[in-house]
């Protein structure tokens, strides 16, 4: 049985990645809805549909797991689909508490950079209001992030001109973590630490979901049941040519260099 992975798009790979790391020896499905990306500026509902017949289409394929690899999703409609689904279902949110304990002790603010509906939503907001007992957190969206991983774009010379346009309003020396929101972000690290202080700690769920995910599969009896192979599907289709594939592979190259 494989472990399911869903994404809008790339973006999930940054958990797969980590998931890679903690359970090497499990076969994978991954499933990215590049019909439909991004969803950070789509409304709730069309991204809900959406995620509906994405996870329907997961479920067919004999998984044990699943992990949704996009805080949007999560955001959106976890709670429903665990009480549509037989097997565990694992979401990722912004890492809004540790970033909190990390940045108290320097005396600064965090910031939480993630998609516009993301940041919209209630679970958002109630984890914030949970955590945030200073008021130190701040939020923005940057959709520009997410275009450019679905672009394959990772060149400094077009991101950091964007990102410093996006970032332009703040003060950023006032802040003492920064929270990747999106499972897109991680990609862009090493921009992102061109643009802050030296001293800016940056942080995603990415490894504390992938943890997570070993705990549930040891709690069930159920791990080192495969090779660590993976099958790719773009919005319901298997990925096969080779260029696509290609792609997957640079961008787990991309991971490890960060």
């Amino acid at each position: 049985m494989r472990i399911g992975f869903f994404d809008s798009g790339i973006g999930g790979l940054t958990v797969l990645h980590q998931a890679l790391r903690f359970l090497p020896q499990e076969d994978y499905l991954f499933y990215a809805d590049t019909a439909h990306v991004p969803y950070g500026e789509k409304t709730k509902e069309e991204v809900r549909e959406y995620i509906l017949n994405a996870v329907d289409f997961i479920a067919k394929h004999n998984i044990k797991a699943l992990v949704i690899a996009c805080n949007t999703a999560t955001s959106i409609l976890i709670e429903e689909l665990r009480s549509r689904y037989a097997f565990p279902i694992l979401g990722i949110e912004p890492a809004v508490k540790p970033a909190i304990e990390r940045s108290e002790g320097k005396q600064k603010k965090v910031l939480v950079l993630a998609t516009r509906l993301t940041l919209q939503e209630k679970k958002y907001h109630d984890l914030v209001h949970r955590t945030d007992h200073g008021e130190i957190v701040d939020s923005l969206p940057l959709p520009g992030l997410v275009q450019f991983a679905e672009s394959f774009e990772f060149d400094e010379n077009k991101i950091i001109p964007y990102l410093k346009q996006e970032f332009s309003p703040l003060d950023l020396k006032q802040y003492g973590t920064v929270v990747l929101g999106c499972t897109h972000f991680p990609y862009f690290e090493n921009s992102l630490k061109k643009v802050f202080p030296s001293d800016v700690d940056f942080i995603s769920g990415s490894i504390g979901t992938a943890r997570h995910l070993k705990r549930i599969l040891e709690h069930k009896g159920q791990v080192n049941q495969g090779t660590g192979d993976i099958i790719f599907f773009k919005s319901g289709v298997k990925v096969e040519d080779t260029c696509t594939l290609d792609n997957y592979q640079c961008l787990f190259k991309l991971l490890d260099e960060l």
